[in-house]
């Protein structure tokens, strides 16, 4: 069996609101978050660092990201992991910056993106802020662009993940497209020929890949509640549902898992032991 080099864990658009509050009057994504996070402290397996890709408040509220930092860290600390914060368009920076990462007005300017390098044991994570205020859908600007080239031109030991909030590939889902990044063109000339390994993306409420510059794109399914990717025509729909992803580092692939998180019986539950054993007679009967 591979064991992995590098696990992280991407949790992606938690919309975690104020206390009593429900996202669209339905969903308790704290409740998500939580349910989440326990189930990944009790596999016992080994996690990296906790990735959360954006839209991690559901309106700027700074309660909200308090609530969420006790959650993630808590979490973290238990399973000895790196933090890495992304902005959504759903984040406020001022509060997403005082709130999350800890800074105030005299350490900086609080309404600047938030973009940051991180290294998870040799693998280089980098996060892009694609939001811009009062807008919706993604874009970068040629400062940051220029900022992640100068980045680039120095290799890292096992790579590098690039983290944004807005995927920069196109969509068959009418809303997910409207809102993707825009002028992702410009993107995939500084990202080729680069060391960057996978690109971690969330927005889109669905689970999907795709790639730019030949690298993959990974769309993390969201903690929140799923877009219908294939609504009736006409129609545009959000439905119960929600999810994490696991991406590991096996030599050299980078490998992309999504992981239901919606609560559901179990089909059978073994010994991983018997599985393999079972596989293993099968494989010499078939010679």
């Amino acid at each position: 069996m591979s064991t992995p080099d590098i696990t992280v864990i991407q949790l992606t658009d938690t919309h975690i609101r104020g206390a009593g509050e429900r996202v669209h009057g339905a969903v308790d994504t704290l409740a998500n978050l939580r349910d989440v996070l326990d189930r990944i402290i009790m596999s016992r397996q080994h996690v990296d660092a906790l990735v959360l890709s954006g839209d991690l408040s559901d309106n700027g509220n700074p309660e909200a990201y308090r609530r969420l930092r006790v959650v993630v860290e808590t979490a973290a600390d238990e399973l000895d992991a790196q933090i890495v914060y992304a902005m959504g368009n759903h984040d406020e920076r001022s509060a997403f910056h005082t709130e999350l990462l800890g800074i105030d007005a005299s350490d900086g300017d609080l309404t600047a993106p938030h973009d940051g390098v991180y290294d998870v044991r040799g693998l280089r994570v980098v996060v892009l802020d694609s939001t811009t205020p009062g807008r919706h859908e993604g874009r970068l600007e040629p400062t940051q662009l220029a900022w992640l080239a100068d980045e680039l031109s120095r290799p890292s030991a096992r790579g590098t993940l690039l983290v944004l909030h807005h995927p920069p590939i196109p969509s068959p889902v009418a809303t997910v497209d409207y809102l993707r990044l825009q002028q992702a063109g410009r993107l995939e000339t500084v990202l080729e020929g680069s060391d960057v390994r996978m690109i971690l993306c969330g927005h889109s409420h669905l689970t999907g890949s795709g790639a730019i510059a030949g690298i993959p794109v990974w769309m993390g399914p969201a903690l929140s509640y799923r877009v219908d990717p294939i609504a009736p025509v006409g129609r545009h729909r959000g439905v119960v549902g929600y999810g994490f992803s696991r991406i590991d580092v096996l030599g050299t692939s980078v490998v992309a898992t999504a992981v239901e998180a919606t609560p559901s019986a179990d089909v059978y539950d073994q010994p991983e032991h018997e599985m393999l054993d079972k596989l293993h007679a099968l494989a010499a009967q078939a010679g």
